[in-house]
């Protein structure tokens, strides 16, 4: 017997993502200084790629807490502005305080779901940048082609992704042990995740095919730099409500023994005496 395949349910995806994001708000906030170590150098790659420069507009599509919007901001400057949205309110919030606090006053926040940037109003900007956004939308095309329509003739836009799970072990690892132990089945067809442009020659294709040309993908080495393996499953458990989501199926006592697991499995990491987990980066650029 034929027992049909489960469909993805992209609506539902998004309302959880939502609600994770929502719930590691503050957590990823709090991790900020190492967010900026880790992806500080894919960050101004990116920025480089995507041409912006003093005085420039961006929009900021999966801001997340807002780090890399900060950054953005120093780029272009007091004449520059910065538009960060989030599919989240709750960490957009975050956003908008750092914002704030940080005397940003070229900076402003919009809770808008990714694939609908259409319905955003106002100018053209001059560069796009989503940093590890991408990755988790069911539509990219329609994300891609949404970004594409708010440059400006000639904008680029610039995104941030991971490569390869076997280059990623920080987080494939986990991920790995999690799906082993809770009995979870491979992703459904069309199902975003983490790696899910993790081949250059995909991530390529996904902006050829929105429309955008004289496209780049660069690697850039990104190691997760922590005191202790501990200290990397702490941040994990924290900050990526979609692990908790993975071992939601299991006992207390079950979970305990995952996360017992993944910080075992994490120790090969540990060298002389510090942690530094495998990661890479891929940064793409296309032209409108």
């Amino acid at each position: 017997m034929n027992i049909p395949q489960k469909k993805f349910d992209p609506i539902a995806f998004k309302e959880t993502t939502r609600k994770q994001w929502d719930g590691a708000a503050e957590a990823w906030d709090r991790w900020s200084p190492l967010l900026s170590r880790w992806l500080g150098p894919s960050t101004e790659q990116m920025f480089d790629m995507a041409g912006m420069e003093t005085g420039n507009r961006v929009l900021d599509v999966a801001a997340g807490a807002g780090e890399q919007t900060m950054a953005a901001a120093r780029r272009v400057g007091p004449t520059g502005y910065v538009l960060a949205t989030d599919l989240s309110p709750g960490i957009l919030a975050r956003t908008a305080a750092n914002a704030r606090l940080a005397g940003f006053n070229n900076v402003e926040t919009l809770v808008k779901d990714g694939e609908a940037l259409a319905e955003i109003e106002g100018e053209t900007v001059d560069a796009v940048i989503s940093r590890v956004g991408l990755i988790y939308f069911p539509d990219q095309h329609k994300a891609l082609t949404g970004m594409r329509d708010k440059l400006r003739g000639g904008g680029r836009v610039g995104a941030i992704t991971y490569a390869g799970a076997d280059l990623n072990g920080f987080f494939s690892v986990p991920v790995g042990i999690i799906r082993r132990r809770a009995a979870l089945p491979a992703p459904l067809p069309g199902q975003p995740g983490p790696f899910s442009l993790g081949d250059p020659d995909v991530l390529v294709q996904r902006l050829r095919d929105a429309g955008f040309s004289d496209i780049h993908v660069e690697r850039v080495d990104a190691p997760v730099r922590l005191k202790t393996a501990l200290e990397c499953l702490q941040f994990e458990q924290e900050s990526f409500g979609a692990l908790h989501q993975m071992l939601s199926g299991l006992s207390a006592t079950e979970q305990d023994a995952a996360w017992s697991e993944i910080e075992e499995a994490l120790e090969k990491f540990e060298i002389d005496g510090k942690f530094e987990g495998p990661c890479e980066m891929l940064v793409a650029s296309g032209t409108k």
